[in-house]
């Protein structure tokens, strides 16, 4: 569909820059000898792992030298406040249900099949699909060296949109999650449909992509046995987590009391609030722990929603005092810097379902924080060397999790060592590899 979108009904872009100050960053370096002009497309600025990653590369690549800018679907969620100052800012707005339904149509007619259940006829259109028709216009508009986008919507719809506006933009796409776990757990009645519908679609939308990267070998081996693409069409990158100025963070003070020399070892957690993280399964491992010794659980992370927020606290606080230890755990939210809190835990949990890559693993060694995490399905085990690094354990084992908890706590490893694992996911070749796709 090549008509002009400025025919679309009312101005849908609004424009800012981001509004924290440049630092210096070792990511900078001479100008390239042509800057790229790219823009990274989320959903919203919330405090998730995929929205807190692409800011640190869109940052990293306006260091040096590329003309880079933001786009999301939304400006809510703290991270509004992290943009970088030399990224650009552009929201979009949503356009009417049915207008996004044709545009969608419009730009692959030959997808109707695969595109038929899970963005033509739904009741509830994905929300995403509402900013194809702003999307497409800004491409055609602003005529991008290169467009970067995660997750499975957001994906789709920048690959419809990319053709809806007839650029040659270099679309590069991306996956931070375990496909299959995820659909296994993504509910039952009306979200079953995800199960059997999304795979279809996601391959041809995946297969019109320049390039797809994976967060880790096992969400790219995952993505390519459950979409039937070709494995070496997948660029795995492990995230950009050993960030340079992260120990520097680290030293920053926690004002909270649990943290003070002297008081108990404080069990760390980090992620939100939801059915992936596994949180219940972490408390039961806790209240294990707390009936051998004095300890105190610390959760940083909030929900997707306001609403969400306060079902899910409200659920986890109700469990721990279920299981007597109310008094010792405390749900702080979200805080913008967690490695303070890292550095001076005694053990850092993750309990997660599934992951893409596990983020929070690299940022705890960086820290020198022992960790305990589940072998789940994926990134952990690559993180942790398949448990040289830190005790892997089964999914849902409150009993094997807390029997880790207390070796770690009783012999707790060489904080040096595990930051020498955490440099093993290096910043500069992972900004490289990212630079390197971008560009083609």
């Amino acid at each position: 569909m090549k008509q002009d979108f400025e025919t679309i009904q009312k101005t849908d872009l609004k424009v800012t820059t981001g509004p924290v100050a440049a630092a210096s960053s070792p990511a900078a370096r001479a100008a390239p000898q042509r800057a790229q002009h790219i823009a990274f497309y989320l959903e919203d600025l919330r405090g998730g792992g995929v929205q807190r990653i692409t800011l640190i590369i869109a940052g990293a690549l306006a260091e040096r030298g590329h003309r880079i800018e933001l786009v999301t679907c939304s400006r809510e969620g703290p991270l509004y406040n992290q943009i970088p100052a030399k990224v650009k800012y552009h929201e979009l707005e949503a356009a009417p249900d049915l207008l996004a339904r044709a545009y969608a149509l419009a730009a692959d007619p030959g997808g109707l099949g695969v595109m038929l259940w899970p963005l033509l006829l739904p009741l509830k259109l994905p929300k995403t699909l509402g900013y194809l028709p702003t999307l497409a216009r800004y491409l055609r508009r602003e005529q991008l060296d290169a467009l970067f986008a995660a997750t499975p919507y957001l994906n789709i719809v920048a690959v419809l949109a990319r053709r809806l506006a007839g650029v040659t933009t270099r679309l590069i796409i991306s996956e931070h999650t375990h496909l299959s776990t995820n659909l296994a757990h993504s509910g039952s009645g009306s979200k079953d449909w995800r199960r059997r519908y999304l795979p279809p679609l996601m391959h041809r939308a995946y297969m019109m992509a320049d390039a797809i990267v994976a967060v880790s070998d096992g969400v790219a081996d995952d993505l390519a046995a459950h979409i039937d693409i070709p494995r070496q069409a997948i660029t795995r990158i492990y995230n950009p987590v050993f960030l340079p100025d992260l120990p520097d963070k680290a030293k920053e003070p926690v004002e909270h009391p649990w943290f003070s020399p002297g008081a108990p070892p404080v069990v760390l957690s980090v992620g939100r609030l939801g059915r992936q993280k596994d949180f219940p399964t972490l408390l039961r491992a806790f209240a294990r722990v707390r009936a051998t010794r004095q300890a105190r659980l610390v959760i940083l992370g909030e929900a997707s929603d306001p609403g969400e927020q306060l079902k899910r606290s409200a659920e986890l606080m109700a469990l721990a005092d279920e299981l007597g230890i109310a008094n010792e755990l405390a749900l702080l939210g979200f805080v913008s810097n967690p490695f303070a809190y890292m550095a001076r835990a005694a053990v850092l949990v993750l309990s997660s379902v599934h992951e893409g890559f596990g983020n929070v693993l690299v940022e705890a060694l960086t820290c020198g924080c022992p960790v305990v995490s589940t072998d789940c399905p994926s990134g952990p085990a690559e993180i942790l060397d398949h448990g040289r690094f830190g005790p892997l354990v089964p999914v849902g084992d409150d009993v094997a999790m807390a029997k880790a908890i207390c070796r770690v706590l009783d012999t707790p490893p060489n904080r040096e060592r595990l930051r020498a694992r955490a440099a093993f996911f290096s910043f500069e070749q992972a900004i490289d590899s990212y630079e390197k796709i971008l560009i083609g």
